[in-house]
């Protein structure tokens, strides 16, 4: 095919829609390349989804250039997803920006739009760090930007845009230890090369590149943070998302307080919408922030160490379907419906069998969206509804629903599925919401909890050294037992948790428990705890063996 000389709203509907079908292709690829700052979910997953929001918002938009801009832009904010899906819609704003005004952009409105572009990633990080994506399209920019002053076309632009955003990709590593430590380029970068394959093979019709056939080889990176430096097994464990809505006055001083309790910060937007991400420790203060500037929504809490795991079983889940079929007595009208959060067949059963009406799938990572919450929450057959995070991590995306919902909803505060199931024996369908709300978080605040779980890497704790293929108990203050053996672990959390007025033990069975563990379990109870009476339930939960109430 002949190059185009011109890049129009067509070429650039082709553009996303290529970029859409070639992040899917190469996802897996570029997410094993994920290693900086934190795996903050795969980020060739992100990179696809965010586009999918792009592709979706372009289907209903008009043809000129303005209009396909608009839609592009306010796509990529709405649907970022993680750091990396962030900063690649900056970046699409960043280049709508440059051709919102033209009907064609030449090569020199593509290299004035990619430093643009490239200002705006900047602009975007507070702590911008080279060897990352940033610099690889600064670099690319650059590029461009000679060859446009040396007169080159459209598609000589490109070209040395291209070939300079491969040289930087390349020499991440040179830049960045962690990379050159696990001996691949950074991923957000590479991710950005094939954005511009995919210009050259709109402009010119050139093969895009095919994806690398993936080997088996060790999990990359681990939970380091900041420039690839060591950290305890809860440093900056939490990303926090969600759309701002706030006058952009008060954003100097929101990114001000961000920049006390967390890091890989990514604030974007403007004209009163903001998509704002973080990693921190601090879940709560990172959503207080907000609501002293303005209002947030669609808040979604992420727990970084287990969330590449659990993205694979929620992504499983979703394309098998509905495995647990709803019970009749959900859909009956009650004056107080329950909405409870749940990970495992056997979990979900549970919950319905103990009155639940609606069930959104989610848990320790894979956070449900207010919007899912909400959507259940409405669909619910009451008046008035209780809703069940069942993770201390969903609990603040929970609150946001009260203010949204057209139903009374209450939100029982429940951190882990030993509460929500304890919760549940007080629920009360003919009571209202908030007398339910009352009865229920007394008895979830009297339980005491824990789960048990296999370390991905070397770390310090208060219960000693922890070596990566450990197995760690973890109760609400922290870790408490560490382990070679899933039944050391679990043994030893449990005498952490017991005391002189258990009564019941319920042990909930997840992915990795075996028969014999959990005989060893119970006749350790039997034996050490014999006024204890053991429960055992099949959760079927990814991550966790067990989870103990």
């Amino acid at each position: 095919m002949a190059a185009l000389d011109r890049l129009d709203a067509g070429a650039l509907r082709a553009i996303v829609g290529s970029f859409r079908d070639a992040l899917a292709a190469h996802r897996e690829v570029i997410n094993r390349l994920n290693v900086y700052p934190v795996p903050d979910g795969d980020t060739g997953t992100n990179m696809a989804l965010t586009l999918e929001s792009v592709a979706q918002e372009l289907d209903g938009a008009g043809e000129s250039m303005a209009e396909v801009c608009r839609a592009i832009s306010y796509g990529s904010l709405m649907g970022a997803r993680g750091n990396s899906g962030v900063i690649l819609s900056q970046l699409l704003r960043g280049l709508c920006d440059g051709f919102a005004s033209t009907d064609a952009a030449t090569g020199e409105d593509l290299a004035s739009a990619l430093t643009a572009a490239s200002a705006a990633a900047y602009e975007a990080v507070m702590r911008p760090v080279e060897g990352t994506i940033l610099t690889v399209v600064r670099i690319s920019a650059e590029q461009a930007a000679t060859a446009a002053g040396s007169g080159a076309d459209l598609l000589g632009v490109a070209v040395a845009a291209r070939d300079g955003a491969a040289d930087a990709l390349a020499r991440t590593p040179e830049q960045l230890q962690v990379l050159a430590d696990a001996g691949v380029v950074d991923a957000g970068g590479a991710g950005f090369v094939l954005f511009m394959d995919v210009v050259l093979h709109v402009l010119d019709g050139r093969p895009l590149p095919e994806p690398e056939v993936l080997a088996e080889g060790p999990v990359l990176g681990g939970h380091g943070h900041g420039q690839g430096g060591e950290g305890g097994i809860g440093d900056l464990r939490y990303e926090v998302m969600y759309l701002l809505e706030a006058p952009d006055n008060t954003i100097p001083a929101f990114k001000d307080v961000w920049a006390g309790i967390g890091d890989s910060i990514v604030v974007v937007g403007g004209d009163g919408l903001w998509n704002c991400h973080i990693h921190t420790d601090d879940i709560g203060a990172a959503v207080e922030a907000a609501l002293d500037a303005g209002r947030p929504r669609r808040i979604r809490v992420t727990d970084l160490l287990d969330q590449v795991e659990e993205e694979r079983w929620v992504r499983d889940g979703v394309a098998a379907g509905e495995t647990v079929a709803r019970p009749p007595h959900a859909d009956e009208p009650v004056p107080t419906a329950v909405v409870a959060v749940a990970s495992g067949e056997g979990i979900r059963r549970i919950f319905y069998s103990l009155g639940v009406q609606r069930i959104v799938t989610g848990g320790q990572s894979m956070n449900p969206s207010t919007a899912q919450l909400l959507e259940a929450v409405e669909s619910a057959p009451a008046p008035e509804v209780l809703l069940l995070p069942n993770n201390k991590n969903i609990i603040p995306v929970a609150e946001q629903v009260q203010s949204q919902s057209t139903k009374t909803v209450v939100v029982v505060p429940t951190r882990g599925v030993a509460e929500g199931f304890a919760a549940l024996v007080s629920y009360d369908p003919e009571a209202s919401a908030a007398t339910n709300g009352t009865a229920m978080m007394g008895v979830a605040s009297r339980v005491r909890a824990g789960e048990v779980t296999r370390a991905v890497r070397d770390a310090p704790s208060e219960a000693g050294p922890i070596h990566e293929g450990d197995f760690i108990g973890i109760a609400r203050t922290g870790i408490c037992a560490v382990d070679a053996s899933l039944d050391g672990a679990a043994m030893k959390l449990l005498g952490d948790l017991l005391d002189g007025d258990s009564e019941i033990v319920t042990i909930i069975e997840g992915e990795g428990a075996t028969p014999a563990v959990t005989r060893r379990l119970t006749d350790w109870l039997s034996t050490n705890h014999p006024d204890v009476v053991a429960e055992v339930h099949h959760g079927g939960q990814p991550l966790y063996p067990y989870l103990f109430g």
